[in-house]
């Protein structure tokens, strides 16, 4: 159908240059808000009324004479008609919306892919300091940032994944500290524990196999334990290598992978924070103030300056930002996103006026942010605030091991982004229609179970007389089907996987109602292969479209 709305779209932009020369570019297709009025609509006789100084109607009436003489009008449709001021509502041919199996079965994993463009985008998300297990908030980060980086890759980017975390300052300060009173036998109330300190078991289990001497290894590090309770340097890094294996093991199990790790310390000993604001300094964009230095950032829209080097000579948060993003630049990334809590909108502000401020060639808006709100979890009827893991918050691993990786992801990624969700975990492991996960799955399941019972090669269906595909149901499946690639791009560009969410919980219950509607694995060859094209068509998009959301498509539940 691709092929189909191309056709269309060539004819529709024909037509309208005959009314008006330039005016082919207006050439454009919506879908109807109201199913029964069409397949497709058209607005551009409205938009053209005025210029021609006619009433919109006629230019409706005039376009419509135009498209009804068109060769590709008169072989996919069905009819044109005119409604209210001046809209086309279009009907397709079941032949029409039936070329749309054969593109899917012709295409395979492919279908709704577009082409390599060239072009290079980095997704940077998760990004969490080593001094604890991920979080629920982590992981619905990590869900959005694979998803949006996968949507990115259908439409031909070249995405570097990215995990920026910080390995200095006083988090990981106290990190080695906590490790350090553990290891000497303390604990969390007893006299003399810091009120700052991390009070998780896991600080217990980091102290013993630090005393224990052991190695640990993450995709970044190795660290070998002095043992030495006394080593307060040595059990920082044994503590934060401790701690990148952990989640690394906790994103293994989420799927996600990512192709860098940069490091906040990299910032500092290589002298790119240094060189930052030396550059500052010398676009005059500072000031001195309060024994501390200030950027100029209401010069760039912000509600006040912000301070950039505190009295004590310590940078504040911002500075390694700007400097860390000007090495996104550097490393030719000209499309940038971060993907991070509602806790950092105070700094987008800042780090994108530093960036204009540094006069490196960035342009303004860079980079893009996505932020999502932190998750609720439910279970039993009740929150569950707390984890023996973690001491404080519920973890990442906890909910794939409650529910599972699929179950997390999806749910993760069923709301835009910024919406406050709650996670059911009773939900997320029912077998029902309910919960949204199983139900796409079964959908895919389901399908496979009757491709298993037909025994035949799927490879052969893609030269199945179709025509016998007329069933309301039939059709309305298939003009799901075909706005998969559409959906794919339109996701892509608003940051929005859980556009993918909703159209494969469309896709399924089209597919049920199709099933419930027809059966399959009649006695007649012909009609029984054209059905079975159909379907195959489906789980071959449910298969693609779970894959954009790192969710299993099984084919037995």
């Amino acid at each position: 159908m691709l092929l189909v709305k191309q056709e269309l779209l060539a004819a529709l932009a024909a037509g309208l240059e005959q009314l008006s020369p330039g005016a082919g570019d207006k050439a454009l297709f919506e879908s109807p808000k109201v199913a029964a009025h069409g397949d497709l609509a058209c607005t551009a006789a409205m938009q053209l009324a005025k210029p021609l100084k006619k009433n919109p109607r006629q230019v409706a009436e005039a376009l419509r004479d135009n498209l009804l003489a068109a060769p590709a009008f008169q072989k996919w449709v069905d009819s044109v008609d005119i409604a209210g001021p001046g809209f086309l509502n279009i009907k397709l041919k079941p032949a029409a919306k039936q070329q749309v199996v054969r593109e899917v079965l012709g295409t395979g994993a492919q279908f709704g892919r577009q082409p390599a463009n060239g072009k290079h985008m980095m997704v940077e998300f998760v990004s969490a300091n080593p001094t604890g297990p991920l979080h629920v908030g982590h992981g619905r980060q990590g869900a959005l940032g694979d998803a949006i980086s996968s949507l990115y890759e259908t439409q031909g980017w070249d995405v570097t994944r990215e995990f920026y975390y910080n390995d200095a300052g006083v988090q990981i300060a106290t990190l080695a500290n906590s490790v350090q009173l553990r290891a000497k036998g303390l604990k969390p109330g007893d006299a003399g524990w810091p009120e700052a300190a991390y009070n998780g078991d896991y600080i217990q289990d980091i102290a013993d196999d630090f005393k224990a001497k052991k190695t640990v290894k993450s995709d970044d590090r190795e660290f070998t334990a002095s043992g030495d309770v006394e080593d307060l340097d040595g059990i920082r890094q044994f503590a934060v290598a401790y701690l990148r294996h952990e989640q690394d093991l906790d994103l293994q199990a989420f799927g996600v992978q990512f192709r860098n790790y940069y490091l906040e310390s990299s910032l500092y000993t290589s002298g790119k924070v240094d060189a930052v604001v030396q550059k500052l300094q010398a676009n005059g964009k500072t000031y001195e103030q309060d024994g501390a230095l200030w950027l100029k950032t209401t010069d760039y829209g912000d509600d006040k300056d912000r301070v950039m080097r505190k009295s004590d000579g310590s940078y504040t948060y911002f500075v390694p930002d700007v400097a860390y993003h000007i090495t996104k630049w550097e490393r030719g990334f000209t499309k940038v996103l971060n993907v991070q809590g509602t806790d950092h909108h105070g700094t987008i502000a800042r780090v994108r006026a530093g960036l204009q401020a540094a006069g490196v060639g960035i342009p303004q808006g860079y980079p893009d942010y996505v932020l999502n709100t932190m998750v609720r979890v439910m279970r039993g009827g009740e929150e569950v605030k707390l984890s023996k893991r973690a001491g404080s918050y519920v973890t990442l691993r906890d909910l794939i091991e409650w529910t599972s990786k699929d179950a997390v992801r999806f749910f993760l990624l069923s709301r835009k982004a910024d919406t406050e969700y709650t996670f059911d975990v009773d939900l997320a492991v029912a077998k029902n229609n309910d919960n949204p996960v199983y139900y796409v799955q079964y959908a895919h399941a389901r399908i496979c179970s009757v491709l298993a019972a037909w025994g035949g090669d799927v490879a052969t269906l893609t030269d199945a007389d179709l025509s016998a595909l007329e069933h309301p149901a039939a059709l309305n499946l298939m003009l799901v089907l075909a706005r998969y690639p559409q959906m794919l791009a339109d996701a892509a560009a608003d940051f929005a996987p859980h556009d993918v969410t909703f159209y494969l919980r469309e896709l399924a219950a089209a597919y049920h109602s199709y099933y419930d509607a027809e059966r399959i694995l009649v006695d007649d060859e012909n009609l029984k292969r054209a059905r079975l094209a159909l379907v195959a068509a489906v789980a071959q998009v449910l298969h693609n479209g779970l894959a954009v959301l790192g969710v299993d498509a099984p084919q037995k539940m």
